[in-house]
């Protein structure tokens, strides 16, 4: 039995990036002598075991076969004989295919090394095309290493074409494509996640409403980069500068304009009620993915309410602490920094904007602040009923509005 470092523990560490979990391969191993050296099998699709002290993942060196569609339809071969160099030949990516042993040494047989000093991302064989989740993981890769100079083989972006037109990528479960996107959005720089998909044909099969964003214009003087794609594309790296690693408030801002993909095209380049127009597919994109709850409350907050809190300065005192009740401000406090930084990325991820100041998110901080100190004991009255409680809370919380923005003159 040897144990060997691999995949993303190894390619980070030679990238200089922080490491992160670490995972090992196993050679010359059968489930029985993990097993009995205290290993906790976990794989359900093929041989994984947890250390009994570290909870690192170990898994038996395996060959995989192609045995029907989707990411699913594979065939595994973990028997002992399996070598190290015929593990490292069945995964994604030369720059994931490293491994190293106690000693530091490395194995690579694929040129992963070479390719991460060239900064290339690029398929280790003809494989990658049977895996069709790979084509998101690609789109993900870029999403963390774009910003490090990375690129996409030519060959492997062909790969990729071939693969989506083929409609590989209809058999993959939403679980999965919300995954994949989930931590794009965590990334550096989601842009590079979407641009990728784009440039493949994938956008337009896991992320339609996005897609169609592409090549709607807009207004030159509130968006000189005119494209809504482009903006978008620009909202979600802001919203990552702005939120690192926060995929909640990513996937707000990247749906937060839906609605422009349906404005009518005698309209263009203006979009009237784009953000009540929005709603229904941002809740059809969730629905489909099956986005989780509180991701999917923002993201349709965000979509509804972003052009008022461009205009807060704008708004009555009433007008926001009904947009406060609107997005149950006083039961989910904090829900109202989570949007006024979504709509800060969507002001700032425009052409020329991006070190713009955005006092509307600060502001609206603020009044909500203001409002979440009316209590009721202050309000209610003996006798009142339930709307008449309900009616007095508000008086006085728009009064705290009004008392906030005196102050801040």
């Amino acid at each position: 039995m040897k144990i060997y470092l691999v995949g993303g523990a190894v390619r980070d560490r030679l990238l200089g990036l922080a490491p992160g979990d670490r995972d090992w391969v196993v050679v010359g191993a059968t489930q029985g002598e993990m097993e009995a050296q205290g290993f906790k099998a976990v794989g359900r699709d093929f041989p994984v075991f947890l250390h009994p002290d570290t909870g690192e993942e170990y898994a038996l060196a395996r060959t995989e076969r192609k045995s029907g569609r989707g990411y699913r339809g594979f065939v595994v071969d973990a028997d002992p004989s399996v070598t190290l160099e015929e593990d490292l030949q069945r995964r994604d990516f030369t720059v994931n295919a490293i491994a190293q042993d106690e000693d530091g040494t490395l194995v690579d047989p694929c040129g992963g090394a070479r390719d991460l000093e060239a900064r290339v991302l690029r398929h280790v064989g003809p494989a990658f095309s049977e895996d069709p989740l790979r084509v998101l993981r690609a789109a993900r890769f870029m999403a963390r290493f774009a910003s490090l100079g990375f690129t996409v083989a030519p060959q492997t972006m062909a790969l990729m074409r071939a693969m989506v037109a083929s409609g590989e990528l209809d058999t993959l479960v939403p679980e999965r494509v919300w995954q994949e996107l989930r931590r794009a959005l965590a990334s550096a720089t989601p842009s590079a996640f979407l641009a990728t998909l784009r440039a493949c044909g994938a956008l337009a099969v896991v992320l339609p409403e996005v897609d169609a964003l592409y090549g709607v214009p807009q207004r030159a003087e509130y968006h000189p980069e005119v494209d809504t794609g482009l903006h978008q594309e620009m909202v979600s790296d802001m919203a990552a500068r702005l939120a690192p690693a926060d995929a909640r408030i990513g996937f707000a801002a990247l749906v937060h304009d839906l609605g422009k993909a349906l404005t009518p095209a005698d309209v263009l380049p203006k979009h009237i009620g784009h953000e009540h127009a929005g709603v229904a597919p941002v809740i059809a994109l969730c629905e489909r993915l099956k986005v989780p709850l509180d991701h999917r409350e923002l993201a349709v907050m965000a979509c509804r309410e972003h052009l008022n809190i461009h205009r807060l300065f704008e708004l009555r005192d009433a007008t926001v602490v009904e947009l406060l009740t609107r997005c149950d401000a006083f039961r989910r406090p904090e829900r109202i920094p989570w949007l006024a930084t979504v709509c800060e990325a969507d002001k700032r991820g425009r052409g020329g904007q991006q070190e713009a100041d955005y006092p509307q998110g600060r502001t609206l901080v603020r009044l909500h602040q203001a409002a979440l100190q009316v209590s009721a004991r202050e309000v209610v009255r003996e006798g009142m009923t339930g709307v008449q409680i309900g009616e007095a809370l508000q008086a006085a919380r728009v009064v705290a509005v009004r008392q906030q923005r005196q102050t801040d003159g």
